[in-house]
Formats: structure tokens, sequence, C-alpha cells
């Protein structure tokens, strides 16, 4: 047996304030538990969680330890501007001509971290292909939980978009998608010719076929609480699997990001659907649609809007210059399998 990171530990003078920053910084919620005056405060972000713990020793010199963060929706530049709206001080100017280096931060209380180039910047010199990760799974369905949580509640029964599905019942389909994603990677040896065997059927004829189904007594919150749980058991199962493993998908043998990268796909194109039935707005950050057009429809256009891309690679949409999609697939298989098969194809 071995360890794990559990949380990292900063010693602070006021840890509820200097938690509340690295909240903003970090995108990332305080514990409910946590209230101003506290000697503790967590901020729970994905992968390693921060605690913060009020010491009476002043801070004295460079810390020995320091956090690298890395901005996910935006450029290294544009995140230490950001960062210096929240608080934060320049300490060190480490960026090159070549776009290349870092800047060197500080926190309220003193605390030195560096800021990153974002995946994408450094990715751009040659080309590579941006992974889909159990955050961006996190990410979307949190995105999505939040747009929802704003429906109107004499909504939920309404046709989701062109789906034959009422709202409650998309949510439930989309919620159970990501159980079933979840769940092909749970066994020791997982499946290569079929489906964990869980039992799905409808509620009614003509509704999703589900494992999943939200208690309808709980109503709009417990629904979404269905949603989000089904999201985080994704997000570990893509997080916590070797990349190595194989699994079964109707449209090709997936590996852990691929499987992610499908959750991902329908939790943007569902809620899509669901934003429609329900009348709210919803357009997901361009860059989480391209990682999994990339990794998902290889043979998706370049350029243009890439949420325009995505639905229309998902027969949402028209796309100028390109016929529309009347049925469509993922290729789920990895891509180091050195093929890019078309996304023309039957799903919903």
């Amino acid at each position: 047996m071995t360890s794990h990171v559990r949380h990292i530990t900063i010693d602070c003078a006021d840890a509820y304030a200097l938690g509340g920053f690295w909240a903003q910084v970090l995108g990332a919620p305080l514990s409910d538990e946590d209230v101003p005056g506290d000697p503790e405060a967590l901020v729970e972000a994905p992968g390693a969680a921060v605690l913060f713990v009020q010491v009476d020793e002043r801070k004295q010199t460079k810390n020995r330890v320091h956090l690298d963060i890395q901005p996910q929706d935006r450029s290294r530049d544009e995140e230490v501007e950001r960062l210096l709206a929240l608080g934060a001080t320049l300490v060190g100017d480490h960026r090159k001509p070549n776009g290349r280096g870092w800047a060197t931060l500080a926190d309220p209380e003193g605390n030195e971290f560096c800021v990153e180039c974002s995946a994408a910047e450094r990715a751009a010199p040659t080309g590579t292909r941006l992974p889909v990760t159990a955050d961006d799974v996190t990410s979307a369905v949190r995105l999505a939980v939040d747009v929802l949580a704003g429906a109107p509640a004499d909504r939920w029964d309404a046709p989701a978009g062109t789906l034959t599905w009422t709202c409650w019942e998309t949510v439930e389909h989309l919620s159970d998608d990501l159980f079933a994603y979840a769940v092909q990677l749970g066994p020791r040896t997982p499946p290569l010719d079929g489906e964990v065997p869980y039992r799905w059927a409808p509620e009614r004829q003509g509704g999703p076929h589900n494992a999943v189904f939200a208690d309808r007594d709980a109503g709009p919150a417990g629904l979404l609480a269905t949603l989000e749980a089904s999201g985080a058991l994704l997000a570990s199962m893509a997080r916590t699997t070797p990349p190595e493993v194989r699994s079964y998908h109707g449209y090709g043998i997936s590996d852990p990001e691929g499987f992610a990268a499908m959750g991902v796909v329908e939790t943007l194109v569902h809620t899509h659907d669901l934003a429609e039935g329900l009348g709210l707005a919803w357009s997901p950050p361009p860059a989480l649609c391209d990682r999994v057009l990339a990794r998902l429809f290889p043979d998706a256009p370049a350029g243009g809007d890439r949420w325009t891309v995505l639905l229309w690679a998902t027969g949402r949409a028209e796309l100028p210059g390109h016929p529309r999609r009347t049925s469509w697939r993922w290729d789920g298989r990895p891509r180091e399998d050195g093929r890019t098969a078309s996304s023309a194809g039957e799903s919903v």
C-alpha cells in the first residue's frame, strides 16, 4: 500500500480570508463547515484540497514549497491580470519573448506561487492534442448543474429541445450515461465484449432506458444532485484508472480519457437540449468543446466557433459549408490506435 496527498497545508494569519482568496484563484468552494474566524479553512479543489491553518508565527522568508498553477480557460497573461485584481502581487516576472516562462506572484499574506502557461499555450507550438481530463468532467457537470438550477419549477415536464423525452427524463438519461461510463472502468478486468450487466429499462414506453432514476419527490434539486453525483463517479474513475486500461463501448473499445470525453459531450449537448426546453441560456467554454472534438470527432472541421461545430457534429446545428447531420456517432477508440474514422452514424 502507498500514501496519497490528502491536503496541501499552508500556515497563515487569517485562515478564512486567505482561503477565500484561494477559492477564487482555483474556482473551488470553501468547505461549508468554515466560517470567518475559524482557525482552519479548506478549499475543496479537485485533485488535492488546500488547507489553510492559522498560526501565530509570521512568514519570515521565501517558501521552500510553493504552488504552480495553470489556467484552464484563459492565457497565462490573462490569468496573471485576474489574480492581481483579486489581491495578488507580482514578485518576479520570468515570462519570455517567445511566450514561454512564468510569473511569480504572492497571495495577500505573501505566500509565493507561480502562474504557468496554459495547456493550450504549451501545446500550440507543436500542434499537440490536449487531453480530456477528469477535471473536464467535473467542470462540465458543475457548469450544467449551475445553469439548470435556474430552471422554472413548472417546466421540467416539457420536451427537452427536439428530443421526445421530458426535461426531467433527459437529466435522468444524462445521469445514467455518466454512471454507465464510470462503471465500465470499475471491474478489475473491465469487459471488452459488452457492458457491465446492470439492468436498463424505461419507466414509460418511449422513455430512456436507464439504470439510474431520480426520486420525483426530491424535486428538481434532488434530480440535479443525482446528476452531480454521477458526474463525480465518472470523474473519479477517469482520474484513478490507469491510462492503459481499455473497456467496451458500442462505438469502439475505449480508454479512461475516451470515457471522460464521452461524459463531457453528453453533458454539453444534453444541457443544450435542456436549455431549449427550459428557456435557459447555455454556451460552454470553447476550449472544452475543442478538446472533446479533437478526441471523439477527429474529422470535425477545424476552426470556427467550437461550440457550434460540436452541435453540428452531434446533429444539433447547421454549419456553413457542411451538410447538416441527420445521424452521427463519435469514435471512442484511443487516438494512438492510429486511425481517424468518420463520426457519421447513429446516436442521440
